[in-house]
């Protein structure tokens, strides 16, 4: 008989550091077991934020797809810069290349929803605008 799904979760964990807390509590899952595999995956990723989407069972089995890092966090890292603008309309926090941004782009193609490159990275040029990260050639 198939395993009955009883919850799927999308959460975030700084890469290697995750620990067993509510977020996984609620879960139901074998939340050591969980952190020992997600520590292991994401080890060489250290200091980079990995969001995960947990497939939780009525057994308290588990399944966890890494996704890539958010595009913010790439940018910010990019641009040399701890956190985006306040108002990103009047204020700029840092500058990326275009190389960068393709760069970035070429990365998070597996999780975009686009199979061309310069939808990519148009989608990439929109955070960094809402960052205040300013796009330059």
């Amino acid at each position: 008989m198939a395993k009955k799904i009883t919850r799927i979760a999308k959460l975030q964990f700084q890469a290697g550091q995750a620990k067993p807390g509510p977020d996984l509590a609620s879960l139901g899952i074998d939340m050591v077991g969980f952190t020992r595999q997600y520590n292991d995956a994401t080890r060489e990723l250290s200091g980079d934020i990995v969001p995960v989407v947990i497939t939780a069972y009525d057994d308290r089995s588990f399944n966890f797809e890494l996704k890539t890092v958010p595009a913010s966090s790439l940018l910010k890292k990019a641009a040399k810069v701890s956190k985006g603008a306040s108002n990103s309309l009047t204020e700029e926090a840092g500058q990326v290349t275009l190389a960068q941004v393709k760069e970035i782009a070429e990365y998070k193609m597996k999780d975009l929803n686009t199979s061309k490159i310069e939808s990519a990275m148009n989608s990439i040029k929109g955070t960094a605008k809402n960052m205040g990260i300013k796009v330059v050639d």
